[in-house]
């Protein structure tokens, strides 16, 4: 008897235990693993678990959110991928349900907005003190979501931001990377230097968590010692720094050097660079400022700028300027449409050229009193373009001292010239006539001197019996002038006595160099002189011992 009790208590407590057990292994109805995801604006993926005994879908009004898979059946993973925010904190919710509608469970998201901000990729940045031209730039990554302006304070003036076309629009607070490209002058000095650039919102009201600045540092110049060795470094480097065609093989000594000339003396000049020419280059730039360091220098020659007519306001530099021994100077087909007001220290010149560059004027700094031991100035084809009817042409800029107030009368003043030339420009109107170059002599000399047949240049050549001189007053103009060319300008009117029989003329060739005139001035008037000669006897008449020079005699 006891025994089958204790067989029933055994049977019933084994069915608990079974039923329990069968219990325990029934799935949960319905269940979602969170309540809320947190996540910050640049979004990502985040993982839910969603547990269920019935088919299942999830959706969201909100189109920033994606559920991956969005329905499905059992114990399931579920990535939600979040987009990144676009217009500051957002919420939204994202429901489980069956799809019998029985069970649903919502969890929300909730997503930070972007604080307005602007950073850099390099908020430091060193550059060199010499870069080729179109090298000479770094570029920072700027990201942001804001339009901003860029500061370069007002007192630098080495470093220049190009143009750069960006925009933000406010109401997408995502930032994006732009990239700004910022140009720098050479750093000519011993000394480095720095500077601060600053970003600033365009609209001031935005309330701004982070906004950084960039640092600028230069290197200070590369050191040139004056001596053999520094001119050839500096030599490389105003060829380097103009973007020369050709360079010079440095294995050879710098006086084999094509178009460099070293002095072969027993002094401290031995060896240094008496004359340099650098032809052929490409720049937007004054002459480099490594120049300064050809100390012995007598003559420098730079010619022939890819950019000649393409360039703006460009003057010769302050470097140039600093040679004051120098005796020859040529900047030709440079481009320079003015003088740095320093070339005035070059008191020893004795040879200018300065053709073919795109002086509107001829610089005021072109002066006797500026250059006292100049024989020879050259100011040929200072044009950017060729203009045959200046009165019909509406073209501004066009260089060749189109905007000389007529004749440039100074430059007769210079009594030491022996070369004078100014051809093929747009000089216009009359040349100034005896009575008018007698009078502009008498206030910048003091008095007029006339020429006399006992005067050196006259005596030679005249009859004993010839007295035109000293019967005519004719004012002693440019008395030292072996050549003086004046052709193919827009001059007209009467030529005056002072040319017609200045006592040098027939070396000038005239009927070439004088005479010969092309185009309409800007007034309208036809260039040419209504008293040119046809042919030197005229002359000849009076200076008789030239007429029996074969070159210069012609017949009637």
């Amino acid at each position: 008897m006891t025994m089958k009790i204790y067989n029933r208590i055994f049977i019933i407590v084994a069915a608990l235990a079974a039923m329990f057990a069968c219990q325990s292994e029934q799935p949960v109805e319905f269940a979602v693993d969170s309540t809320e995801i947190a996540i910050g604006p640049d979004g990502g993926v985040r993982t839910v678990k969603v547990s269920a005994a019935q088919k299942w879908v999830a959706t969201t009004a909100a189109p920033w959110i994606t559920i991956s898979p969005a329905n499905g059946v059992g114990s399931v993973d579920c990535k939600v991928m979040i987009d990144s925010a676009l217009i500051g904190a957002r919420e939204a919710v994202v429901r489980i349900s069956s799809v019998d509608g029985e069970f649903r469970k919502d969890f929300n998201v909730k997503q930070d907005g972007y604080a307005y901000e602007l950073t850099l990729d390099n908020s430091e940045v060193e550059i060199p003190s010499y870069e080729d031209l179109d090298k000479r730039f770094f570029q920072v990554k700027v990201k942001s979501n804001f339009d901003f302006n860029v500061e370069v304070p007002e007192a630098i003036t080495w470093i220049e931001m190009e143009k750069a076309d960006y925009s933000f629009d406010e109401r997408v607070a995502r930032p994006r990377f732009v990239t700004l490209k910022f140009s720098y002058d050479i750093n000519f000095k011993e000394e480095g230097r720095k500077t601060e650039i600053k970003f600033h919102p365009v609209n001031s009201n935005l309330q701004i968590a982070n906004n950084q600045t960039l640092s600028v540092s230069q290197n200070p110049a590369e050191t040139i010692e004056i001596g053999v060795k520094g001119d050839s470094l500096a030599v490389i480097a105003i060829g380097r720094t103009l973007g020369m065609l050709s360079s010079w093989d440095t294995s050879e000594r710098l006086e084999n050097w094509p178009g460099i000339t070293v002095w072969k003396t027993k002094d401290e000049r031995n060896g240094r660079v008496r004359s340099a020419q650098f032809t052929m280059f490409k720049t937007t730039e004054p002459i480099p400022f490594q120049v300064r360091y050809l100390t012995e220098a007598e003559e420098l020659y730079f010619y022939g700028n890819s950019n000649t007519f393409l360039l703006g306001d460009l003057d010769c530099g302050s470097h140039i300027c600093e040679l004051t021994q120098l005796r020859k100077l040529t900047i030709g087909a440079y481009g320079i449409s003015d003088l740095h007001p320093d070339i005035v220290n070059l008191k020893n010149l004795e040879y200018l050229n300065l053709e073919s560059n795109n002086f509107q004027t001829v610089p005021e700094l072109i002066n006797p009193d500026s250059f006292p031991k100049l024989t020879a100035l050259i100011l040929n084809a200072c044009k950017r373009y060729s203009i045959t009817d200046l009165f019909n042409d509406t073209r501004t800029n066009v260089g060749g001292f189109v905007d000389e107030p007529g004749f440039p009368v100074r430059l007769l003043m210079w009594d030491q010239l022996d070369t004078l030339r100014l051809s093929a420009n747009y000089l216009q109107g009359n040349l100034p006539s005896d009575e008018e170059i007698a009078e502009i002599i008498a206030q910048y000399k003091g008095k007029v001197d006339y020429w006399r047949t006992t005067d050196r240049n006259v005596a030679d050549s005249v009859a004993v019996d010839n007295r035109f001189f000293d019967e005519n007053d004719i004012p002693k103009v440019l008395p030292e002038t072996d050549f003086m060319a004046i052709n193919l300008n827009r001059l007209y009117g009467k030529l005056p006595d002072w040319l017609l029989y200045h006592p040098k003329l027939d070396q000038w060739y005239p009927d070439i160099l004088v005479w010969s005139q092309e185009g309409r001035a800007k007034d309208g008037n036809m260039a040419g002189f209504s008293n040119a000669p046809t042919n030197m006897n005229y002359y000849y008449d009076i200076f008789v011992n030239k007429k029996y020079n074969p070159k210069n005699f012609t017949e009637e």
